[in-house]
């Protein structure tokens, strides 16, 4: 293997969890002096990118599927030319995709390179974009995205999903991936220097965008049931979106507009983290949950549900507990129990620490995948 060729549709600097997965396993490989690029559309140095990836604004005024059509055959068109031109002089390479789009893009302009994939989908792009109220849900195009999907995830090389439930869930959709070579392996995290004596002068936080599936209005319930018994905890709340304006409504409305802080997007939000008691996530699907990491890398307890790939993650009793998504009664009973009790707090956080570094700093984690992908050009080559 000669290089490992990441393969994406963003860039590298933003603040998803793909990106952050590409950058922190990006950074491993090179500490490690191996040989690594990261290809993206942008890598095509075309003058033309910005310009027609921008349309796309307009085209979304008149419809959002069209948006969506225009977003993924640019994208993959000119990955497709960087790609292709990466991959002339480099024969031995693998090449690591990042999502359908770039595995499908690599599969077609690939000559004798294997081609991986990580799963970062919960099911399916077509759920999240009609979550998203992009697309309609069962349409034409959400149909055509899913037949995309189980095509390319069937011919390749080797797949690495980000968690038990990203397994399951994709093979029981596309029965084909069970002969395909996998493996589970959570998102590497990278550690942060830690402050020698970090204020922690706060109670709540959670990271995440401000738009339904976060569930973030459960979260402001949550809260203004705890304080109607008395306890009042503040709420840092990191991220933005469209819910924003309403979500303040909601505090105002509930008698908490005091206890919330809404801190807007943070390009690095771990040391936000660190100045508080416990991480709070309230979502209603993660295929893995990667702010529960970075929250546990900072030696935060995490309250959160078991959804999706997040048992995955938290071991309720060890690292943090589970609360329902259903009952915020029933939440704050457990949040107070949590918050009122030092010893079970102080217990958890050196747990969630402990665990973070056994099961997902980057070091860990970027060995298992590297020697995954070398083991997929092994058997290629064979």
């Amino acid at each position: 293997m000669s290089e490992v060729v990441i393969a994406t549709l963003m860039r590298l600097e933003g603040p998803s969890g793909l990106q952050s997965h590409v950058r922190t396993f990006d950074t491993y490989l090179r500490e490690q002096s191996e040989a690594v690029s990261v290809v993206s559309p942008f890598s095509a140095r075309s003058p033309l990118v910005l310009p027609i990836f921008a349309a796309r604004i307009g085209v979304r005024k008149l419809s959002r599927p069209a948006a969506i059509r225009w977003h993924e055959y640019w994208h993959a068109r000119y990955l497709a030319i960087a790609l292709r031109r990466h991959l002339a002089t480099r024969p031995d390479a693998v090449i690591y995709a990042q999502c359908p789009i770039s595995a499908g893009v690599a599969l077609r302009v690939r000559t004798t390179q294997p081609v991986v994939m990580v799963a970062h989908l919960n099911i399916s792009q077509a759920d999240e974009w009609a979550d998203k109220g992009e697309i309609p849900r069962d349409g034409t195009l959400f149909r055509s995205i899913r037949d995309h999907e189980t095509d390319v995830l069937s011919r390749l090389d080797g797949i690495v999903y980000v968690s038990g439930f990203n397994k399951s869930q994709l093979e029981s959709r596309i029965p084909a991936l069970q002969q395909v070579p996998s493996a589970v392996i959570p998102n590497p995290v990278p550690d942060s220097p830690r402050a020698a004596a970090t204020t922690v002068d706060a109670d709540l936080v959670t990271v995440g965008g401000l738009e339904p599936r976060k569930n973030h209005s459960h979260l402001l319930r949550i809260l203004a049931a705890a304080a109607h018994r008395g306890h009042r905890y503040t709420l840092s709340i990191v991220g933005d979106g469209p819910e924003r304006g309403a979500l303040q409504k909601q505090a105002a409305d509930l008698g908490i507009a005091d206890l919330v802080r809404f801190l807007g997007y943070q390009s690095d939000p771990r040391p936000i983290l660190r100045q508080h008691r416990v991480y709070c996530h309230t979502a209603t699907m993660e295929s893995f949950g990667i702010v529960l990491v970075e929250a546990m890398a900072e030696g935060l307890p995490v309250l959160t549900a078991p959804v999706g790939g997040i048992p995955d993650v938290v071991q309720p009793g060890a690292e943090g507990l589970f609360w329902p998504l259903d009952d915020a009664d029933a939440a704050a009973d457990v949040l107070i129990g949590l918050l009122e009790d030092p010893a079970t707090r102080s217990r958890m956080a050196v747990a969630a620490r402990s665990r973070f570094e056994q099961d997902f700093a980057a070091a860990v984690v970027g060995r298992r995948l590297l020697t995954f992908l070398q083991q997929q050009t092994a058997r290629t080559e064979a």
